[in-house]
């Protein structure tokens, strides 16, 4: 072979295609060890497939971006957002913006996407093998399968973040970064959430009470098992790490009402006290949905009888209101692997080994994640695309 590409996902389908358009004559194999290739491109979206974020500055894209920040400019800079965009839709896929900015196919089905991908790896004649385990690597670059081997003096691994690959790098030279999840829900057993399944409020204000404390903002949903929502999968994003060294014990405290100051909050509720004889569990003042409201309050009593002391529970429930967190969401959905080769130790924006020439490296197995939103499919595409164009131009030779 001219190149061998391990694993079948979005950086894996992207890097063959750009390496084969670029050099037709070359012989191309795509090695995925499950029986079919693209599956997180299948489930992504809830079967929609959220391409890519229309977050067209890069200095504004690689903010979405815990790991990896710094070096990304170099990246996207080169094939960003409206660069993928172009290339599915030069391709017959049309793509359309939802009011997030996240983009999806209009069809609103994956299939779209993985067939698009399929179909050009196909028309190129990349040599695609599925339930093609790879059970070694060795320099030169040599490929051990379950029966034979293949030698190319090309390698590109996109094998996400598949942790059995790790030993394989660390033996070529690379300081892993340990893998951990990232962007998950978080378990709360809390009185004051366990009849507010589905219930959500649009702009919260989160605190995860960790060293360093991790910050952030967006709409909260309460869950059967606790907190979800995109601040909950952002605080687990940017504390992915210092989240699994405290084994998912940890406490996050939530300001209901982050656009309206402590000292309003507590004026509103004193002068209710002052001139209102309705029940406190009533509505809330601010509009919170009335079911949380009567939770956080706890308090059948009026507002014209509301000690001191009670004001100073409201308030404190309303602008910090804390939880534990006790451990990851149920369902075990994190999406997303923080960990991998770290950036300072491939070229930018080639993507080849600094240790070992003809060795490229894309996707999820850099130490590269994104929130959710379709970043961390961005990563794969921008990584797969440069991965394979500097493919192309390499000259090296079989070792």
């Amino acid at each position: 072979m001219d190149a061998i590409i391990v694993g079948g996902g979005a950086a894996g389908f992207f890097g063959a295609i750009e390496l084969k358009r670029r050099r037709p004559e070359w012989r191309v194999a795509m090695l995925e060890a499950a029986a079919r290739p693209l599956a997180k491109v299948r489930i992504s979206g809830g079967g929609r497939c959220n391409v890519t974020h229309a977050c067209f500055e890069t200095g504004r894209l690689v903010q979405h971006y815990p790991r990896g920040e710094k070096q990304l400019r170099a990246l996207f800079s080169r094939f960003g957002p409206a660069d993928t965009m172009q290339w599915f839709e030069e391709r017959g896929v049309a793509l359309k913006v939802e009011a997030d900015g996240r983009v999806f196919p209009v069809s609103d089905s994956s299939q779209t996407i993985i067939d698009c991908l399929q179909e050009e790896a196909r028309r190129l004649g990349v040599e695609v093998r599925v339930n093609t385990p790879v059970k070694a690597i060795e320099p030169g670059w040599v490929v051990h399968l379950r029966e034979g081997s293949l030698g190319a003096p090309r390698l590109l691994l996109a094998t996400g973040g598949a942790p059995n690959v790790y030993p394989w790098l660390s033996q070529l030279g690379h300081q892993m970064v340990p893998a951990c999840p990232s962007l998950f829900t978080f378990t709360v057993d809390d009185a004051r959430l366990r009849d507010l399944p589905g219930v959500s409020v649009d702009r919260v204000r989160a605190v995860l009470e960790t060293k360093p404390p991790v910050r952030q903002e967006g709409a909260l949903l309460v869950t059967h098992w606790g907190l979800s929502g995109p601040v909950t999968l952002r605080l687990s994003a940017w504390g992915a790490r210092v989240l699994h060294a405290l084994n998912y014990q940890a406490m996050v405290r939530v300001d209901w009402l982050p656009d309206v100051s402590q000292e309003e909050v507590r004026t509103t509720f004193e002068s209710l006290r002052g001139m209102s004889n309705k029940k406190i569990s009533g509505d809330c003042p601010w509009g919170l949905p009335r079911r949380l409201w009567r939770n956080l309050v706890g308090d059948d009593s009026t507002w014209s009888r509301a000690s001191e002391k009670v004001l100073n529970r409201l308030v404190e429930s309303v602008k910090n209101c804390r939880f534990r967190v006790t451990a990851k969401g149920v369902f075990k959905e994190e999406f997303v692997v923080a960990g991998g080769v770290p950036l300072r130790e491939v070229e930018l924006p080639t993507l080849e080994s600094k240790l070992r020439p003809g060795l490229f490296l894309a996707g999820e197995l850099l130490d590269v994640d994104g929130v959710t939103g379709g970043f961390n499919f961005q990563n794969a595409w921008t990584s797969g695309y440069l991965a394979g164009a500097a493919m192309a131009a390499s000259s090296a030779e079989m070792a």
